[in-house]
């Protein structure tokens, strides 16, 4: 079992370092919210006061931060962990951001000898309570060797995408066309509605025609259709739109970068957008089917 730090227990952390302590690690953890940090306490993690103490002669440190100044400033920042990590620890940050930060942090640790994957995930909340999150890796084969066992007692599926920053690319696209799909489904499900279907039925039928997708099948966005989804709970989240609407961004970004055509990503996030503006940022993000309701 190896000695883990953790730093950073959101709604997607806390579960994540919580499986980290049920596999049998010493797992120390820090976040500004102290109730996270006691509620982990409780479960069997090891509380500390701040990310240098949680750095201290760990095998791992692994981050999961809201955006990337934040892993920028722990890891680089006036007195970051690139000044206390051991050169035999690897980090592995779990945030979504932006695949230039990404690489900006993962290199400059890399030349201080310290080894480093990015490891965006994909799963939720739910997946992430479950242990069944998909991890998306990028850095070099051997650490991506290293850090596998780890990111396998909380995740099912671990993808090795390239170098470092080729798990952000990677974890944006995908994201950028689940909001695609989520947008698509909430439509035609409403235009089926609108002409009296039941929309239970109409899923079905889509289910078993071409028109079959994630969303449609396991987190379909139409209330009562699924009884265990945000949908039927008034949109609790789940992935909020805020969240989707920051990943968006990083991929109107990405797209700009490498001069890519992605009009149905740049639609996707105007809607997004359009359902922050009208408070909603803080529900799941298939809410958006609250857009195409008649009003």
């Amino acid at each position: 079992m190896a000695k883990i730090g953790f730093i950073g227990l959101g709604n997607m952390g806390g579960p994540m370092a919580r499986n980290l302590v049920k596999a049998g690690h010493e797992v120390n953890v820090f976040d500004l919210n102290q109730h996270a940090v006691s509620e982990l306490s409780d479960d069997g993690a090891t509380a500390c006061k701040n990310s240098t103490d949680v750095a201290k002669g760990a095998d791992f440190v692994i981050s999961m931060l809201p955006a990337a100044k934040h892993v920028t400033s722990l890891y680089l920042g006036e007195d970051g962990l690139i000044n206390h990590l051991a050169s035999n620890t690897v980090v592995i940050d779990c945030s979504t951001i932006d695949a230039a930060s990404a690489k900006h942090v993962g290199d400059t640790l890399r030349d201080k000898g310290i080894a480093f994957v990015d490891a965006p995930v994909s799963g939720g909340v739910a997946g992430a309570a479950a242990g069944t999150l998909t991890f998306i890796v990028g850095g070099e084969q051997s650490v991506f060797e290293k850090v596998e066992p780890v990111l396998n007692n909380m995740g099912k599926n671990i993808f090795h995408a390239g170098d470092i920053g080729a798990g952000q690319v990677a974890k944006i696209c995908n994201n950028m066309l689940l909001s695609i799909l989520m947008a698509g489904t909430s439509e035609a499900l409403q235009m089926g509605i609108n002409h009296g279907l039941d929309p239970k039925v109409l899923s079905q039928i889509m289910l078993n025609s071409s028109g079959r997708n994630w969303t449609l099948e396991l987190y379909n966005p139409c209330p009562g259709v699924i009884e265990s989804v945000p949908s039927s709970n008034n949109y609790e989240p789940g992935f909020m739109v805020d969240l989707m609407a920051k990943d968006l961004g990083l991929a109107m970004e990405a797209a700009q970068h490498s001069g890519s055509a992605t009009p149905l990503g740049a639609m996707s996030k105007n809607l997004y957008t359009m359902l922050q503006n009208q408070g909603a940022g803080k529900q799941d993000f298939s809410s958006i089917f609250t857009l195409f309701e008649k009003k």
